[in-house]
């Protein structure tokens, strides 16, 4: 029941203790692309979101893990000057197993930053890696996300009733 709990959650990404990921050993953070660092229908990072990454990327290997397409991805890996993997199939793992071997990372050296329940804390679960929830800065989704987030819904509501976790109320471990 639990696989979707996220192990951290922050109204959003400039909100997250970088450091205390530093200090528990994590090398790696992978961000998941729309609602989470970009709204779905920007094709340019705004300052904040570059400064960020940069000043990430003295500590961290910085990544973008997205269900998008890779003419999307691309936009941003040139504006962030980071690698990303497009079309990523989330919750599949299948580039998680890529990143472990190229960058030769275990599961604990690595964090993933998203939106959504079903595909970000999903791959998080699968890969056995730290969950990091955060809420999304857009309303507006894409259409096939719509049924991810009806499913997330009654996972929040069913944590909701046992305690575990509730829209709105953050937390930095669990």
């Amino acid at each position: 029941m639990n696989k979707y709990l996220p192990d951290i959650y922050q109204k959003n990404i400039y909100n997250i203790n970088y450091n205390y990921l530093k200090e528990k050993g994590i090398k790696c953070i992978i961000f998941d692309l729309d609602n989470t660092l970009v709204l779905i229908d920007e094709v340019e990072a705004s300052l904040e979101v570059k400064n960020l990454i940069e000043k990430l990327k003295k500590d961290f290997i910085v990544l973008i893990v997205s269900n998008s397409p890779k003419k999307r991805v691309s936009l941003f890996a040139k504006q962030l000057n980071i690698e990303t993997y497009s079309f990523a199939l989330k919750p599949s793992i299948r580039t998680l197993k890529q990143i472990k071997k190229k960058y030769n990372l275990q599961s604990s050296d690595i964090a993933i930053i998203g939106d959504q329940f079903i595909t970000d804390m999903g791959y998080g679960y699968k890969g056995k890696i730290t969950k990091i929830f955060v809420d999304s800065i857009g309303p507006k989704d894409l259409k096939i996300t719509d049924i991810s987030r009806f499913i997330e819904k009654k996972i929040m509501n069913k944590y909701a009733n046992h305690n575990l976790f509730k829209k709105g109320i953050y937390y930095d471990k669990r």
